[in-house]
């Protein structure tokens, strides 16, 4: 059974193919995909896939990716989770991403604060890790807010619109 987290404003839940139109306002802004390593979408249905995509990650324990939704709103705003999860490694790696209607606002590190204490308390995990584009600086502020540090430079490991960008590798440990 997907888990389902709350916080003071959100509520965390399994994305469902019927979040499909939400998932593609987000995902077909340039805005939220310019530091993400994905194209930005230009269909709804390249959104379904995406949906379909985290469902699998997750029923084969390598990601797990919640839907972000206010809890007096329906409709998801952003979606938040974990990639290259390694159960038997006890580490996985945080994503995120907000519609830009929900930027600076605080819902980014509400959520986060929530998935640092599902990923330490409930799956075990010893390190979760992300990996940033070195431009972003939203990003940064907010790994150094949740108390992640900065390991080091991977120079040219994501490809975005056919360019390759460097990105800081960021690490949480538990304890």
């Amino acid at each position: 059974m997907f888990p389902e987290l709350e916080t003071q404003r959100l509520r965390l839940r399994e994305i469902r193919l019927q979040d499909a139109e939400a998932i593609y306002s987000c995902f077909s802004h340039e805005q939220v995909t310019r530091y993400y390593g994905q194209d930005t979408l230009t269909s709804p249905e390249q959104a379904r896939r995406f949906i379909e995509l985290f469902a699998n990650n997750y029923a084969e324990q390598r990601g797990i990716r919640w839907g972000l939704e206010r809890k007096e709103a329906q409709g998801l705003i952003g979606t938040i989770g974990y990639n290259a999860w390694s159960p038997r490694h006890r580490r996985a790696e945080i994503g995120y991403e907000l519609h830009p209607d929900f930027w600076r606002q605080g819902y980014a590190s509400e959520a986060a604060s929530a998935i640092l204490a599902y990923g330490f308390q409930e799956l075990g995990l010893t390190r979760i890790g992300a990996v940033v584009f070195i431009e972003n600086q939203a990003s940064h502020a907010l790994l150094a807010k949740l108390g992640f540090e900065a390991e080091g430079t991977l120079r040219q490991y994501i490809y975005q619109n056919g360019t390759a960008h460097d990105t800081r590798v960021y690490s949480l440990l538990q304890g």
